[in-house]
């Protein structure tokens, strides 16, 4: 289990020494995480607009919805990262690339923080509300998802929590689509499962690269508990499943089963090709920078196509 401090007040000492000159607005980035809540926002957008196209609706008719969809879906996201943080902040000055969030070096104390995300996460509820009660509904479930199920539960105890964590990375899309559509279409689903199988070769990618600070973390990701060669052979079955999923969206058309098609073979090639490298590191940045444009090119493609 975690630390019960963990939301407890952050003191200073000898590992904080040296803390960066940083400004307000960074900080409060920092906090809430802005490179997954922008993220997320593509998704949102698209399962938003491929819900409107395909019920019928003008994009220009529903701004108010659109905007109410976007604002809310990305409060929830930002309180809930910014609870992340403050639960994590007894293990983030292991790590690298956490080390210096203000919930680690003690800049904002953590009750403001707890504050702060419950607050963002009510108010976000309230905006898809606004929508319908559906996008609400599932925004709740995201929430709970990531706070609950990934952060204070499977993350620091089992080897799938990156499975688990890809139950709340995928909701996104479903809260688009609910917005405008309570009544769950299955495009909105596979938009959701191409998102569930995206994460884990994703976070794996990563996690080789961060290996040793996971270690140190006593985080039980699956390169720390099972080593790289176990690891390759889960990111290759993940990808194997994207697979067959634009098949089952013929609705956007040729043009993009192509694309989506090649995609899925490319990332796949590459990630064949790291059983014969030699450096494992430098294979685990090429998956992991291909899947951050694989995750971008395929959701502004799928809003592209409709426009053709």
């Amino acid at each position: 289990m975690s630390n019960p401090k963990a939301f407890g007040e952050v003191t200073l000492d000898s590992k904080h020494t040296d803390i960066p000159q940083t400004t307000m607005l960074k900080d409060f980035l920092a906090l809430i995480k802005i490179g997954i809540v922008n993220s997320n926002l593509i998704t949102t957008f698209t399962g938003i607009w491929l819900a409107l196209h395909f019920t019928g609706n003008r994009f220009l008719d529903h701004l108010d919805l659109v905007l109410f969809t976007l604002i809310g879906s990305s409060l929830i996201i930002a309180g809930s990262c910014a609870i992340n943080n403050v639960y994590d902040r007894d293990i983030d000055h292991l790590m690298q690339r956490t080390k210096n969030r203000p919930t680690v070096t003690g800049k904002i104390q953590s009750h403001w923080v707890i504050t702060l995300g419950v607050s963002l996460i009510v108010v976000g509820l309230l905006f898809l509300l606004l929508t319908t009660v559906s996008a609400a509904v599932i925004g709740l479930i995201g929430v709970i998802s990531y706070v609950g199920l990934y952060t204070m539960w499977s993350k620091r105890l089992y080897v799938s929590n990156t499975i688990v964590g890809s139950i709340s990375g995928a909701v996104p899309p479903l809260i688009g689509w609910a917005a405008v559509d309570g009544n769950l279409d299955i495009v909105a689903w596979l938009l959701f499962f191409i998102m569930f199988a995206w994460q884990p070769p994703h976070f794996y990618a990563l996690a080789m690269r961060r290996v040793e600070e996971y270690r140190a973390a006593g985080i039980p990701m699956l390169p720390v508990v099972k080593g790289f060669k176990t690891t390759k052979k889960h990111i290759i079955l993940w990808i194997v499943a994207l697979l067959p999923l634009p098949f089952f969206l013929q609705s956007l058309g040729m043009a993009f089963l192509i694309l989506a098609t090649l995609l899925n073979v490319g990332w796949l090639a590459l990630g064949l090709i790291g059983y014969k490298m030699q450096d494992d590191m430098k294979w685990a940045k090429l998956m992991f920078i291909y899947s951050l444009q694989y995750l971008t090119i395929m959701f502004v493609a799928m809003v592209i196509v409709t426009l053709i």
